[in-house]
């Protein structure tokens, strides 16, 4: 396996001119994000018309041409579990890189479990098996073996096959568009993951008045200027159960902040002043500035339904080749029995399940099981798929349609309750992105 190690801005210049005629790019990234406020971007791997380089960014001073080129129109950029890579591109040229193909959403629209890691997708795939061996590297250090830079090659190295067998499944199911429309929504959310809502996930917050939540964005947002300040990830400056705590007591009084259990610690007792600032901006609030609380459902029935729908969704997911937890989770079912159900629907945008792709596979057919227009019972035991729908006293309704108006997709045998023939459930391993690659 031969591949360039571009170490220098001159040959990097030289290297993106030759992509830009490219029409396709394949790139991966190695970075440590343990110890700094952002990332640190250590290499980028990159296979494009049969060439392969890795770019050291801690020798190259200006990676810019490499993201201009990458955001450029005119090619396809393949990645797996590309956000990391999205993110990189944003934060240098304010744009993600162009015609994205992701290789772990394409493969969970294909009925391969969401999400699958490189590895898992190269032996499942390409029947290939994947080498694993510098999971715990440090890749700021210098100089790289030559085994650490012939696994990050491997990063790659299979991207574009990858591509190549996914894309024919999906044109086989029909699932193009799909593929489209989750990369449009997921980049989306990568890029409005930095705006002002950021606050609301620090952890712990459901449940929280107004008020409280008034606090846990004002530390929020001095936890970020610290740690950038710092340079130091946010949640090492304070802890999410920090902030919550601190919101939930709603005192700005220095001796009693000082007083909460792991606030002694000597970097945080020397603020506790700068934490009473905060808490006291949000507790002088005009009501009408506090955070608006999240919708809340009083229906004790919404766990049963979901964790009874959820069970239904898998067994529709699994005949039709689509990974469940791409489609939905119990928490999105729940969203969506919140949302049928509401009188106050149309204030708030539709959940994930009643949107797009996943309303034409399964959000009709979840309102007539909302209706009780269509029954689940178990057909056969035995079954890859013991779950049977089927319409109540012969009604018209989605269940003939669902998951079946793409060429390749299975139909059910509601009526017999027979045996469905193919489709075994797929299994392996859940490793995400982050646990086939060193952080």
């Amino acid at each position: 396996m031969q591949y360039e190690t571009i170490t220098t801005d001159r040959r990097l210049r030289d290297f993106c001119r030759e992509l830009a005629d490219c029409p396709s790019i394949a790139f991966d990234t190695e970075f440590v994000s343990e110890h700094t406020y952002r990332p640190v971007l250590c290499l980028v791997q990159v296979a494009a018309a049969g060439q392969l380089a890795i770019l050291d960014p801690l020798a190259v001073k200006d990676m810019m041409p490499f993201w201009e080129t990458i955001a450029a129109p005119g090619h396809e950029t393949i990645v797996h579990a590309g956000r990391s890579e999205v993110e990189f591109c944003l934060q240098a040229v304010d744009r993600a890189p162009a015609g994205l193909f992701d290789v772990q959403l394409a493969a969970g629209l294909t009925g391969i479990e969401y999400p699958a890691g490189y590895s898992t997708l190269v032996s499942r795939v390409l029947d290939v098996p994947a080498k694993k061996h510098e999971t715990r590297t440090d890749w700021r250090r210098r100089p790289l073996s030559q085994r650490q830079l012939d696994y990050s090659i491997e990063d790659v190295l299979h991207l574009q096959p990858l591509r190549d067998a996914l894309h024919a499944r999906l044109s086989k199911l029909g699932r193009i568009e799909w593929l489209a429309e989750e990369i449009g929504t997921w980049l989306a959310q990568v890029q409005h993951a930095v705006s002002e809502d950021r606050w609301r996930r620090v952890s712990g917050n459901s449940g929280l008045d107004g008020r409280s939540l008034a606090i846990v964005r004002e530390l929020y947002h001095w936890r970020e200027t610290e740690a950038q300040r710092r340079n130091q990830p946010a949640r090492r400056v304070l802890r999410d159960d920090l902030i919550i705590e601190l919101a939930k007591r709603q005192s700005a009084d220095a001796k009693r902040i000082g007083a909460v259990r792991g606030l002694e610690r000597g970097d945080l007792a020397k603020r506790v002043g700068q934490l009473a600032e905060c808490i006291g901006r949000a507790l002088n609030m005009p009501e009408q500035q506090l955070p608006r609380r999240g919708p809340r459902e009083s229906m004790p029935q919404l766990p049963v339904l979901g964790q009874f729908l959820f069970a239904a969704l898998g067994s529709l997911c699994r005949q039709a080749d689509l990974a469940p937890n791409l489609v939905g989770g119990p928490g999105d079912i729940r969203e969506l029995i919140a949302y049928r159900t509401s009188a106050s629907r149309s204030d708030r945008p539709p959940p994930q399940l009643a949107r797009g792709w996943r309303q034409q596979f399964v959000g009709r057919l979840f309102d007539d099981l909302l209706a009780g227009a269509i029954a689940v019972r178990v057909g056969d035991p035995e079954s890859d798929h013991p779950l049977v729908l089927e319409p109540v006293a012969g009604g018209k309704v989605a269940l003939e349609g669902v998951g079946s108006q793409e060429p390749g997709v299975r139909r059910r045998e509601t009526a017999r309750g027979g045996r469905t023939r193919g489709g075994r459930q797929k299994t392996g391993d859940r490793r995400q992105k982050s646990d086939d690659k060193p952080v």
